[in-house]
């Protein structure tokens, strides 16, 4: 038995080429099943097997719960609170770190995202993602899968014809989507301000290069533009009205509301006051943004949308991004399981990446988050991970 704090010293170790197998009490399985007493069998990072438990386990985790690891779809990992406790978004903003000091606080926030029980994160984006999604991949240090768009598309980024000649360059730099702004901050509002060509133009060369376009849209005009442009899902959605939550019904298009981004910022507000659009009026809007996130919420769920999991973790959040399970229970009254489906098997789906990560069956990833209680009995549970295990590697056991 070892603590989460001396797991990665022991990185090298726990990629054992032997089978593993890993007993469980109750399993989650990702897409509405829970399982009771079985084991999973895991070679070369992949499940094997999973069945009745019968087997002396490798790992005994028959007092928990074990679900699939969990995906956030929307985070910033590489904002942070500088020693000043004030916000920086990474080096050559006029801010207080060095690149190295940036790199280190990104590493630190991947570490922390990783404990919190999440394998895999969508970073809607800045060019510094890559090195440490590279880096993530090959091994060399500790964290969450990162998908990364590099950078954003809004209206300022020029005619149609630049946007798609941006869209090839970022594809070609190793973007794995597009992120566009349709409309504006929720501090500013979230008005329209990408054109209908702008949004078309995005949306259509991201699918001819075979990549996905998320969008954050908070009116419904601009998410209506992307959702008829053939975007793959809306972020944000605080002022959606019931026939835009339709359209998007109708065309596949995945929903991502956020409450902890709000919270967050609410909760650090001397952190992020001051700077850019983070002024008292933008204060005000997030504040009122909540009840508007959850009323959202409720009525696209009641509508049979495609709803995943993102938090848009900025500074203060990473680490806790599973409070998004909380807010989406106990203020978007949704159900626990629906809860957790959202951040494991539809936000896989989401990602392209439904037939490797999200689910627990035989060929998926070895992916697994374990808390100590059940978040089905009680969502709050979600905050007593005990164990993490990315691509058949233990990264934390606390047991």
């Amino acid at each position: 038995m070892f603590r989460h704090c001396v797991a990665f010293p022991l990185f090298a170790m726990l990629a054992v080429a032997q089978p593993i197998v890993i007993k469980t009490g109750t399993l989650i399985d990702g897409k509405g099943r829970v399982l009771k007493n079985r084991e999973i069998v895991i070679e070369a990072g992949k499940i094997t097997g999973i069945g009745p438990a019968r087997q002396k386990p490798t790992v005994d985790l028959s007092g928990m719960t074990v679900m699939p690891g969990w995906i956030d779809t929307h985070v910033h990992i590489t904002w942070y609170f500088n020693k000043d406790a004030r916000l920086e978004q990474g080096p050559g903003r006029g801010g207080k770190t060095t690149p190295a000091q940036a790199t280190l606080y990104a590493e630190g926030n991947a570490w922390a995202t990783l404990m919190g029980g999440f394998t895999t994160i969508q970073c809607p984006g800045a060019p510094q993602d890559k090195d440490l999604r590279d880096m993530i991949a090959a091994g060399t240090i500790p964290g969450p899968r990162i998908l990364t768009s590099l950078h954003q598309i809004t209206e300022n980024s020029g005619t149609p014809e630049h946007i798609r000649a941006l869209v090839d360059q970022y594809k070609a730099e190793g973007a794995d989507l597009v992120k566009l702004f349709a409309t504006a901050s929720i501090r500013d509002g979230g008005k329209m301000t990408a054109t209908v060509d702008q949004i078309n133009a995005a949306c259509g060369e991201a699918k001819a290069q075979g990549l996905r376009t998320i969008v954050h849209a908070h009116a419904s005009d601009g998410a209506r533009a992307a959702v008829m442009a053939g975007c793959t899902s809306i972020e944000h959605g605080t002022f959606l009205d019931n026939a835009t939550l339709q359209l998007m019904k109708d065309h596949g298009v995945y929903f991502d509301p956020n409450f902890l981004v709000l919270h967050n910022y609410l909760d650090n507000k001397e952190k992020f006051l001051g700077i850019g659009n983070y002024n008292e009026e933008g204060f005000i809007y997030m504040e009122k943004g909540l009840p508007l996130v959850a009323d959202v919420y409720k009525r696209a769920r009641k509508l049979g949308l495609k709803i995943i999991l993102g938090t848009d973790a900025v500074a203060g959040a990473h680490g806790r991004n599973a409070e998004e399970f909380i807010y989406r229970v106990k203020d978007g009254g949704d159900t626990p399981m629906n809860a957790l489906i959202s951040g494991t098997s539809m936000a896989a789906e989401s990602l392209g990446l439904g037939d490797r990560i999200g689910s627990l069956a035989p060929g998926m990833e070895a992916d697994l988050v374990a808390t100590d209680g059940n978040p089905l009995d009680d969502i709050t549970n979600v905050r007593k991970v005990v164990f993490v295990m990315k691509h058949g590697r233990i990264y934390r056991n606390d047991r």
